[in-house]
């Protein structure tokens, strides 16, 4: 029986100084994913279990932390996808919702689709999500750099989980508060199946983090899940994918990934990408910051 669950905390710049909170986000969600695993909970269980642990860290780019738009408002977008079905669930530019990733999940258990703005966050209310005042989502961090119009040297990104359960069933999920000073309404790839994400059990599962602009037009997720054809290992599909995304645009990109037999994969074309993993050949998690300082087995 092979386990197996990775994490990223965005493909994005990241400074001295917030090192050690970036890996210890990953290692506390990886914990909370893996826990469940261990306990014989589902996949899906386990990503969002991971996942809402990033969305309540502020060093990350998802609900408390995320980026605010031009009017100075966070705004959410979230999918989570599982492989043996291919069902899927996500929301789309959804503010006052806590963790936008257990109401994907909702929406996937119910009937996939994805609902977007006021219509989700009714869907939300009205299924016992944990909702709050928008401004309850805006860090002080956050806050300081939209109003002074600073340059944001940590740029938050992204966040996203894969994961492998007992019945070998993989999933994938992905949570974001999007572009600093974006339009409002504008909603990137995190929430678009085949773009931020993408789980099929035959071969793997993806989720993504970067530019959605960029992502979107290369069908990221689902490009890197279409190089694990031919049992070629996650880590050399996800840099395949990325040197794809390089190839025909510009932008920044990460990914990562789990093949159907657990192994694990990551890759991006940032300064710095946070991940962390673990698997049933592992003693402890594994996290990083940057990809040099990791040894994949092949």
């Amino acid at each position: 029986m092979t386990l197996a669950i990775i994490v990223h905390g965005g493909a994005k710049s990241i400074s001295e100084d917030k090192v050690a909170a970036n890996k210890a986000g990953c290692l506390a969600a990886v914990d909370a994913g893996w826990a469940v695993l261990t306990k014989g909970g589902t996949a899906a269980e386990a990503v969002e279990a991971a996942i809402r642990v990033l969305e309540a860290d502020p060093t990350f780019n998802a609900s408390l932390g995320a980026s605010l738009n031009t009017e100075g408002e966070v705004a959410l977008d979230a999918a989570i996808m599982e492989g043996d079905t291919l069902g899927w669930g996500a929301v789309a530019a959804v503010q006052g919702v806590r963790h936008p990733i257990s109401v994907a999940r909702k929406i996937m258990d119910e009937k996939p689709r994805m609902l977007v703005a006021h219509h989700a966050e009714r869907f939300a209310a009205d299924n016992g999500a944990e909702m709050c005042a928008k401004e309850d989502l805006i860090s002080h961090e956050t806050w300081q750099e939209w109003k002074e119009e600073q340059e944001v040297l940590d740029r938050p990104n992204t966040i996203g989980c894969v994961a492998l359960d007992a019945s070998g069933i993989l999933v994938a999920g992905t949570s974001t508060g999007g572009l600093m000073n974006q339009q409002p309404g504008r909603v990137g790839d995190s929430a678009i199946v085949g773009s931020g994400l993408y789980a099929d059990n035959k071969l793997g599962a993806c989720s993504t983090t970067g530019d959605g602009e960029s992502i979107i037009p290369v069908v990221l997720a689902k490009t890197a899940i279409d190089f694990l054809s031919a049992d070629r290992h996650p880590d050399e599909a996800a840099q395949m994918a990325i040197n794809t995304l390089k190839s025909k645009v510009t932008g920044e990109a990460g990914c990562i990934l789990l093949d159907h037999q657990g192994r694990v994969g990551w890759a991006y074309n940032s300064q710095d990408m946070a991940c962390g993993y673990m698997t049933t050949e592992l003693d402890k998690p594994a996290v990083f910051t940057k990809k040099e300082a990791s040894a994949l087995s092949h």
